[in-house]
């Protein structure tokens, strides 16, 4: 890594994080769906560490106008938002899961084209049961894997019962983490 890299935060993924992974959300999706009534909220939207300098604020400006010009849903739409602990979402509504996964990959792709891939996070799909419980699928960009996070009532708890469950029934489907201290509970996701 440069001076000039060291002094922009700019640097690459050189990670596990694989398009196929993220894109393995799609064909889980059916079994969800149809096995288990757990459907899309459709949003999903991605977590970067934001950065002050005006070129970072450029390329957030510039993944979401390229991210809106690709989502097929006319009803489809982007917008930047700060969550309550200094993270920037780049948040994608769209009409299908397709379409959530394509906006998420346009914007990890446009951030790390941007140089600065060590910056992403993870990114959040929101899906409800059919009871309509939030359940969140979230990949983390730093491990290349999924894990489920399941908010439950009360001030910050998780069903972690519940999260174990989604393991079993899509584990085959996704690349669940392996280790289960790294399913971070993500609080106050903004959508």
């Amino acid at each position: 890594m440069g001076l000039f890299n060291i002094l922009t935060g700019r640097s690459t993924v050189k990670g596990p994080a694989a398009r196929e992974r993220l894109f393995a959300i799609t064909t889980a999706y059916v079994t969800l769906e149809t096995s288990y009534e757990i459907r899309s909220s459709g949003v999903a939207g991605i977590a970067v560490q934001a950065l002050s300098n005006a070129d970072f604020q450029s390329m957030l400006k510039d993944t979401e106008e390229v991210v809106k010009a690709t989502i097929s849903d006319a009803s489809g739409s982007v917008e930047v938002r700060d969550d309550n602990y200094g993270f920037r979402w780049v948040v994608v509504r769209a009409g299908t899961i397709e379409d959530l996964v394509v906006g998420i990959n346009g914007v990890s792709s446009s951030v790390e084209a941007g140089g600065y891939g060590e910056r992403l996070l993870c990114a959040v799909f929101a899906f409800k049961d059919e009871a309509g419980k939030a359940i969140n699928l979230i990949y983390n960009y730093k491990r290349g894997f999924w894990y489920p996070f399941v908010p439950a009532p009360g001030d910050q708890q998780r069903n972690t019962e519940r999260e174990l469950q989604l393991k079993a029934q899509i584990g085959g489907e996704l690349p669940i983490e392996p280790e289960l201290e790294r399913w971070f509970p993500l609080w106050g996701i903004p959508f």
